[in-house]
């Protein structure tokens, strides 16, 4: 073949080839790169009065303070059936979407397209199911694990995973018998065991062995100071007991983590919530810049 055909030819077929792989990259969440270190997001449900008072100046405030991504938990401003200027939104602000909190009826088959639609316009993998009130027996537990299992199944073409995050009632029952066990025993490899640290240490159990009994698991992690009742101390990560140094490690470690989410649902010293944020998140700063 002569040479300047074969350029022409070359460069037709590098047109085609790069115009196919934008178009099922417009409309695919892949999954993201490989990091050294998980990524920073914050649990929007931590600042939820302000964002409907001013949900862009909400999150233009968290971007300042070095959040890397949002998790939402169904506040959305004026961007609520606008998902594409949502994302338009967040790329402005440098935030990626790390999560969803929804619940199991935003994923019956009837709105499961509609769902995943959405948050896949926002570049969002992670689906997670915030609470169910079946968590706290063995039954109910066996319940949404084989739910969860279903979900990650037809969640899993889409390039999204299902999640489930966990409140004090998970943790009854002895160690390695507790209904966290139950779900996570229920459940595929590639469904997300999202550990909410303050209601673990909370119930009396010890994060960092859930975290290494399930490893690959904790993709995204709740970071959340709360006290167990009569101890000593300030619901503020650096201000608590929790020894946050070991749990990072376990969760950077044998959990691969993703993302650690900051929430914080308490508001101590007469703190607003964009303060108490920013005073766990400081705390924050200061786990992941020691030593490793």
């Amino acid at each position: 073949m002569p040479f300047r055909r074969f350029k022409r030819r070359t460069a037709t077929l590098l047109a085609l080839f790069l115009s196919s792989s934008l178009a099922q990259a417009a409309t695919t969440v892949s999954a993201p790169a490989p990091a050294s270190a998980p990524r920073v997001g914050i649990q929007l449900w931590s600042v939820k009065d302000d964002l409907k008072q001013d949900f862009e100046g909400t999150l233009t405030k968290l971007a300042a303070m070095g959040f890397q991504g949002v998790e939402f938990a169904g506040e959305f401003g004026r961007f609520a059936r606008d998902p594409a200027g949502l994302r338009a939104f967040l790329d402005a602000q440098h935030l990626q979407c790390a999560g969803a909190h929804l619940d199991f009826a935003a994923l019956v088959d009837e709105r499961l397209a509609q769902t995943t639609a959405f948050y896949r316009t926002l570049g969002c993998r992670n689906l997670l199911i915030a609470w169910d009130k079946r968590g706290a027996s063995r039954e109910g537990a066996a319940a949404i694990a084989r739910e969860l299992a279903q979900l990650a199944g037809k969640l899993k073409p889409l390039g999204m995973r299902i999640g489930y995050h966990n409140h004090a009632q998970e943790m009854t029952g002895p160690d390695g018998q507790t209904l966290w066990d139950t779900i996570a025993g229920g459940t595929p490899q590639a469904a997300i065991l999202q550990q909410d640290i303050g209601w673990t240490v909370f119930a009396g159990k010890d994060p960092v062995t859930l975290i290494r009994r399930y490893p690959g698991r904790t993709v995204t992690s709740h970071f959340k100071a709360k006290l167990v009742e009569g101890t000593a101390g300030t619901p503020i990560i650096g201000r608590d007991k929790t020894d946050w140094p070991a749990v990072y490690a376990a969760a950077r470690g044998e959990g691969g983590a993703e993302w650690i989410v900051l929430e914080q649902e308490e508001y101590p010293d007469g703190m607003r919530p964009l303060e108490a944020v920013a005073a766990s998140m400081r705390g924050l700063q200061a786990v992941l810049q020691q030593p490793r």
